[in-house]
């Protein structure tokens, strides 16, 4: 780590002579390993993008020069060269550095990102701002990978800005896959590009010749430049979708030459207006079984650094994940019903829809990085007779409200929605939280919401919204593993929004909905140990609609109420209960267990649970507190 150990800033880098940067690039790449092997992150995108983050800062004059990294994860190297390599050990930890840009952390992190295809609007927006402050110095370069380029967001921004003279430089890191392979016709629209050999050629050809002596063929460059559309076009036998909006295209290059790309930028700093440039990278380059197997490899755990082997493995006596008991339940319903569809947004290993796409892969829909586009599909579906679930992360379920809201609620379509991640889902952070569902949900008319307790319940509720197909129905579950060992009971249908008394008690009911339910049956029985009286315990199980029936009998039962919810406290199931109790005339005394009204940060979710209240001692407190 001889070069690395003295880069300190972006400055720092730019002192090396360019000779350096390829032997710089191997310390990079050694050094993410070694500390991505002990404490785990996203690996292999940042692998990928390496050569580029040390030619962008070699280039551009960071931070004055504004550098935004879509979805995040693939700027670990950016985070290391900007003096945050002492504290990379610490990344993703709880109080540690983030695993993503984020604004207040660094000078050098122009945006936070975290959801995928905001850069390309950011770095317009940021461009435009330096026009009007009449700052034309300044370069601008979204960096969009990772599939994030067939989000619609990016051609949104992309729309707009080959309309403008702005100085925004697009690098399109094409890596060929997101988590799961890349799909769509933007997909095969870089391939072709790729492919051409007769169009490589004449690149390469062409570079070499304009750059041999730069004097003599700046007149041929510059007609070249002027009929670069037309002979891209004739020569790949279509016209560019980036010149199409209005972008000068360059590329394909290779993505880990770094010297190559530092020519090429530095050609590029020359040119005013938007332009793209097209980088070919290998997600998890330079490791071997990384390169190999991208999909696991994005985020793998721990790992041996040397061999890359993963050291975390599954054993036979765990319970299984929830994104486990989804998938298989999903593929017992589509065996027996052939209209059932699984549909995600670039999602599907891990949520599971792998089982069911290996047996139906006719019925299994990745439809790439866009969440808004799955909703009103999955609608479309709906409407023609077709039962879909689909199934979408909690915190980027946020990106599709309209469509939950126009396209589905509003014309009572019988979409199944599988949200998966609700609540805290721990290193990722604020980004990827998924605390919001349960109260943006529950305000909108026809919406059938429930969460279960455990993964028994959550292959019932499935079973339940498969026969319901009344109205829109949203069963959401956490991230990671159930509590029980062994095979799960046959598929029970239950009663829609009925929920479960599981034990009477003195004076105080808590009433829980979900997974974190667990948490306050472990607090009770600790109670029970401590001989301690004891309060009732409700897991109402549906948000909405609520148990009215159940809640009737809780309220002239016990006097004292406690809600636990792995979600907002504003909006959610404390909001519920508080307006059921004013909408009825009662006066028990209320109180919540829930997440506050601020984002919460990165760590374990150990740490994040006794930081918010939701471990087992807190719990505990929480109750002997207000039980009397």
């Amino acid at each position: 780590m001889l070069l690395l150990e003295n880069i300190h800033t972006p400055e720092d880098l730019r002192g090396l002579p360019l000779s350096k940067l390829p032997l710089l690039c191997e310390e990079l790449r050694e050094f993410i390993i070694t500390e991505t092997a002990e404490n785990p992150g996203h690996l292999g995108a940042s692998l990928g993008t390496i050569e580029l983050t040390v030619a962008l800062h070699y280039v551009f004059h960071t931070p004055e020069d504004k550098l935004v990294w879509d979805v995040g994860h693939q700027a670990y190297a950016h985070k290391i060269l900007t003096g945050r390599r002492g504290a990379f050990h610490d990344n993703r930890k709880y109080h540690g550095i983030s695993g993503f840009p984020r604004m207040a952390e660094s000078k050098y992190d122009a945006f936070g990102t975290g959801h995928s295809s905001t850069s390309i609007s950011a770095t317009l927006g940021m461009a435009i701002a330096a026009e009007l402050d009449n700052n034309l110095q300044r370069h601008h370069i979204a960096v969009i990978g990772d599939g994030s380029i067939g989000g619609g967001m990016a051609f949104e921004a992309m729309n707009q800005a080959g309309t403008t003279n702005a100085n925004i430089l697009i690098v399109l890191n094409d890596n060929k896959i997101a988590i799961d392979h890349n799909v769509g016709a933007v997909s095969r629209h870089l391939l072709s590009i790729t492919s051409s050999p007769l169009y490589n050629r004449f690149k390469n050809k062409l570079w070499h010749l304009l750059t041999a002596n730069s004097k003599k063929h700046s007149t041929f460059a510059r007609f070249l430049g002027k009929m670069g559309n037309v002979i891209k076009g004739f020569l790949l036998h279509q016209s560019n979708l980036f010149q199409s909006l209005g972008f000068r295209y360059f590329g394909p290059v290779d993505g880990h030459d770094v010297v190559y790309l530092v020519k090429i930028l530095t050609s590029l700093r020359k040119i005013q207006g938007p332009k793209v440039l097209h980088a070919i990278t290998v997600k998890g380059k330079g490791l071997e079984l990384a390169e190999h197997d991208q999909t696991t490899y994005h985020a793998p755990g721990r790992f041996n650094p040397d061999t890359g082997e993963i050291l975390e493995l599954p054993t036979a006596n765990e319970p299984p994940k929830y994104q486990t008991v989804f998938g298989k339940t999903i593929l017992e319903l589509a065996r027996a019903d052939s209209r059932v569809v699984g549909i995600t947004p670039a999602m599907m290993t891990g949520c599971s829809l792998t089982d069911m796409h290996e047996v139906f892969p006719d019925r299994v829909f990745d439809v790439g990085i866009a969440e808004q586009h799955a909703v009103t599909f999955a609608a479309g579906m709906a409407a023609n007779g077709y039962i879909p679930f689909c199934n979408i992360y909690s915190s980027f379920l946020q990106r599709a409200y309209d469509q939950i809201i126009h396209d589905v609620a509003l014309q009572n379509l019988p979409v199944i929605f599988c949200i998966d991640r609700g609540g805290l889902v721990g290193e990722d952070g604020a980004t990827h939280h998924g605390y919001f569902d349960l109260a943006f949900t529950r305000m909108i008319p026809n919406m059938v919401i429930a969460a279960p307790r455990d993964e028994r319940e959550l292959r019932d509720l499935l079973y339940t919204a498969y026969f319901y197909r009344k109205h829109p129905f949203a069963i959401r579950y956490p991230r990671g593993k159930g509590r029980i060992v062994g095979n799960l009971n046959p598929m029970q249908p239950i009663d829609i929004g009925k929920g479960n008394l599981l034990r009477t008690g003195q004076n105080m009911v808590v009433i829980s909905i979900g997974h974190l339910g667990n948490q306050v049956s472990q607090a009770i029985q600790n109670m029970e140990q401590e001989g301690l009286p004891l309060p009732a315990h409700a897991d109402i199980r549906f948000l909405k609609p609520l148990d009215h029936d159940l809640l009737h009998q809780l309220a002239q039962s016990y006097p004292v109420w406690l809600t636990v919810e792995d979600g907002v406290r504003k909006g959610g199931l404390f909001s519920a209960i508080a307006e059921f109790l004013q909408d009825n005339g009662y006066c028990n005394r209320l109180h919540s267990i829930a997440l506050p009204d601020r984002f919460v940060e990165h760590g374990a979710i150990a740490d994040l649970y006794k930081e918010v209240g939701f471990d087992v001692d807190s719990i505990e407190k929480k109750i002997k507190e207000n039980m009397f």
